[in-house]
C-alpha cells in the first residue's frame, strides 16, 4: 500500500477513490500525524514530497486544531500583506474582520465545508448586503483557502464549489454630447476647470487626475503619462501605483485640454507666488489651496456636485465622466482598441463588455458599410 521508511510518510487509497498521504510533523507539543489528499497517487506523492520539504525547512503548521479565524489572521499577515497594494490589503482585512471571522472564525479549518460557505453567503444577502459585497467576501475567502491548499493545510477549497451571487452591474450615466458641452461651459473659469475637461476628453480616472504631476505633462507634445494615482490607506490619502499595469499609459491630449492645462498652470504659478512659504509644492497639477493632494471625496462634494447643479445636469458620479468619454468616442466609430488604450483597460474585452450597449447601436453602420461594398 505504499508504506515508506520511518518518518517519510505513507500513501494509501481510500474507499472514496481518493489517495491519502500521512506523515509526521514535529510541533512544540510533540510529534503529530498529518494527512493530505489527491485524486491520483502521483498528485498525492507530489504533495507529500512538498510537505516533507516544508517540514525539513521548518515550514510546518499545526492545522489539526487551527480555527478558520486563526488561519485567516495568519494568511493576512504571512501571505496577503506585501503581495497586494496597501489599500487592497486593508479591504481584505476589513472583510475578514467584519464578515468572515464573526461567521466562520470558530470553526476548525479542517472542518470547513461548502455548506458552511454557502450558508454564510445566504445570511449576508438576507441581512441586506448587496450581491456585489457578497461577491467580494467570496473572492477574499476563496483566495485565502487557495493558499491554505497550497500550504497543504486542507484537502480541498470549500469555496470552489460554492456559487457566489452575481453582482448587478452598476448602472452608468454617461452625458450626451450636449450635456457634456453644458458641463464644460459651466466649469469655465473655475479653479478646477482643467480636470473636468481632461475627464471628459481623455477618460482619466479621478485618482489618476488627482495624482498627476507636472513632470508627467508635456504641453509641447500634447501628451501626459499616467504613472500614479491617489489611493486611500488607513483613512488617509497618498500617491500609489496605478490600478493595473495597463493603467500606466500615455494619453494624447486634445487642443482644448492643452489650453486648459496652460491656463491652469498660469493660475497655479500666481498662487505659488502669492502664498510664498505657505504653499507646499509637491509638483502636483491639481492641488488644494496650499498645494497638497485633493481629497477625492471633497472634490465630489464641494466641486463636482455644485458644478452639476450649475450646469442643470442630473446627479451622476465623477466616474460617469469616464463613461462619457468612452461612449462619445465609440458613437463616433472610433475603434474599441483605441478606446481601450486611452482608458487603460487591461484588455479590449473589458472595453467591449462595458460598452456593448453603445457598440450594439452601431449595427446599422456595419449594414450600410456592407451595402456600400456591393453597390
Amino acid at each position: 500500500m505504499g508504506r515508506r521508511g520511518n518518518g517519510e510518510g505513507t500513501i494509501t487509497r481510500r474507499k472514496d477513490g481518493r489517495w491519502e498521504a500521512k506523515y509526521t510533523v514535529y510541533t512544540a507539543e510533540g510529534p503529530k500525524r498529518r494527512a493530505l489528499y489527491g485524486k491520483t497517487r502521483k498528485v498525492t506523492a507530489d504533495k507529500l514530497a512538498r510537505a516533507l520539504a516544508d517540514r525539513t525547512s521548518g515550514h510546518t503548521f499545526d492545522t489539526e486544531n487551527m480555527t478558520v479565524g486563526e488561519y485567516l489572521d495568519r494568511w493576512l499577515n504571512d501571505s496577503d500583506k506585501g503581495s497586494v497594494r496597501t489599500s487592497t490589503y486593508e479591504r481584505h482585512e476589513q472583510i475578514v474582520r467584519l464578515h468572515l471571522k464573526p461567521a466562520l472564525g470558530r470553526l476548525k479549518l479542517s472542518k470547513l465545508t461548502p455548506a458552511h460557505v454557502q450558508g454564510l453567503y445566504r445570511d449576508k444577502l438576507d441581512s441586506g448586503l448587496s450581491p456585489a459585497t457578497v461577491q467580494k467576501i467570496h473572492t477574499v475567502l476563496h483566495k485565502a483557502l487557495t493558499q491554505a491548499l497550497k500550504w497543504n493545510m486542507i484537502p480541498r477549497n470549500a469555496a470552489d464549489v460554492v456559487k457566489a451571487p452575481r453582482p448587478v452591474p452598476e448602472e452608468m450615466h454617461p452625458l450626451s454630447p450636449d450635456e457634456a458641452r453644458n458641463l464644460i461651459e459651466a466649469a469655465r473659469g473655475d479653479k478646477l476647470e482643467a480636470p473636468y475637461i481632461l475627464a471628459v476628453h481623455t477618460g482619466m480616472r479621478q485618482g489618476e487626475l488627482l495624482g498627476l504631476k507636472w513632470e508627467d505633462v508635456d504641453l509641447n507634445e500634447g501628451v501626459i503619462h499616467i504613472r500614479r494615482t491617489v489611493v486611500r490607506s488607513g483613512g488617509r490619502i497618498s500617491l500609489g501605483e496605478p490600478k493595473t499595469k495597463g493603467s500606466r499609459r500615455p494619453v494624447h491630449l486634445t487642443g482644448a485640454a492643452v489650453e486648459a492645462l496652460k491656463a491652469h498652470l498660469e493660475r497655479q504659478l500666481e498662487d505659488i507666488e502669492r502664498l510664498g512659504d505657505l504653499y507646499r509644492d509637491h509638483d502636483l497639477v491639481f492641488t488644494s489651496e496650499v498645494g497638497t493632494l485633493i481629497n477625492p471625496s471633497n472634490l465630489r462634494r464641494r466641486s463636482f456636485a455644485p458644478l452639476l447643479q450649475r450646469a442643470g445636469l442630473p446627479r451622476i458620479r465623477f466616474h460617469d465622466l469616464r463613461h462619457t468619454c468612452a461612449t462619445l468616442l465609440l458613437s463616433r466609430n472610433v475603434h474599441p482598441k483605441y478606446v481601450q488604450e486611452l482608458l487603460g483597460h487591461a484588455t479590449v474585452a473589458i472595453t467591449l463588455d462595458t460598452y456593448s450597449h453603445v457598440i450594439r447601436g452601431m449595427g446599422d453602420h456595419t449594414a450600410r458599410a456592407m451595402e456600400d461594398v456591393f453597390s
